[in-house]
C-alpha cells in the first residue's frame, strides 16, 4: 500500500488506489463524517474541490485530481506569483459565499459562513480543469476574515526549506505572494484575526524551527499582544 503513496500531511497519508480514486487515510481514529460533509456542502456551492467516493473507517475514498499544488507551481514559476495570489484571494470569496454547514465548530464564535481553516498555496491543487481546495479537516464556521487571518499567519510564518540562498530567494517570494494575496483578501479585515489564530496556533500545533518565534514577531510587528 505504501507503494501508492502520493502525499503526506501531518495527519494523513494520500494514497492512490487507481488512476481515478484516492484514499485519505488518517494515521489516528478520527471521525470523518464532518469533513466529508464540508467538502459535499462546498461542493454543493460551487466550490471546486474533490467528489467524496467513500466514506471509511478514519478515512475518505475521493476523485483524484491531477496537477501541482499551487505552492509547487509557483516555486517554479516565480513570474506567476502575482496571478496565483490572485487566484487564492479569489478562492477565499467564493468558500465564503458559502453559507456555514449546522454542526461544524464556530471557534470564533458565529456561524457566518463556511471557513477551510487552511487555505493555503499547498493545498490547492492546479488541474486541468482549474484550482481545486483539498485537505477540508479543520473545515468550521465563522467570519471569513478568520480563514484570511490563517492564511496570512501560515504563508508568513511557515519555515520555507533549504540552504540560506534558497530560503533568501523563498522568502522574497512569499512576501510578494502575501502582499498581494492580502491586497485583493482584505489585509485590514484578516488583521482582526491575527491574535485569535496566532494564539490558536502556538497553543494547538505542532511548530517546527523558527514558527513560534515568527508567529510572536508578526503580531508584534503589527501592534498586537
Amino acid at each position: 500500500m505504501t507503494a501508492n503513496l502520493v502525499g503526506r500531511g501531518r495527519e494523513a497519508d494520500i494514497i492512490a488506489l487507481d488512476e481515478k480514486r484516492v484514499l485519505r487515510q488518517y494515521r489516528q481514529p478520527k471521525d470523518v463524517e464532518p469533513e466529508a460533509a464540508a467538502m459535499e456542502h462546498a461542493r454543493a456551492h460551487g466550490v471546486p474541490v474533490p467528489r467524496v467516493l467513500d466514506i471509511r473507517e478514519g478515512a475518505l475514498v475521493m476523485e483524484r485530481i491531477s496537477g501541482p499544488t499551487m505552492l509547487a507551481y509557483a516555486a517554479g514559476h516565480p513570474w506567476a506569483l502575482w496571478r496565483q495570489a490572485g487566484v487564492l484571494a479569489g478562492l477565499h470569496a467564493l468558500l465564503h459565499e458559502v453559507p456555514g454547514l449546522p454542526g461544524l465548530p464556530q471557534p470564533f464564535g458565529a456561524e457566518g459562513s463556511l471557513l477551510h481553516r487552511d487555505l493555503h498555496p499547498e493545498n490547492v491543487l492546479l488541474s486541468p480543469a482549474g484550482p481545486v481546495i483539498i485537505d477540508w479537516s479543520g473545515a468550521c464556521n465563522g467570519p471569513g476574515a478568520a480563514d484570511v487571518a490563517r492564511t496570512w499567519l501560515l504563508v508568513e510564518t511557515s519555515e520555507v526549506p533549504g540552504g540560506r540562498l534558497q530560503r533568501s530567494v523563498g522568502g522574497a517570494g512569499r512576501s510578494l505572494f502575501l502582499r498581494a494575496f492580502l491586497n485583493r483578501a482584505g489585509r485590514s479585515e484578516g488583521r482582526q484575526f491575527l491574535a485569535v489564530v496566532g494564539l490558536e496556533r502556538l497553543e494547538g500545533q505542532i511548530l517546527v524551527g523558527r514558527e513560534a518565534g515568527a508567529i510572536r514577531a508578526l503580531l508584534a510587528r503589527e501592534g498586537i499582544r
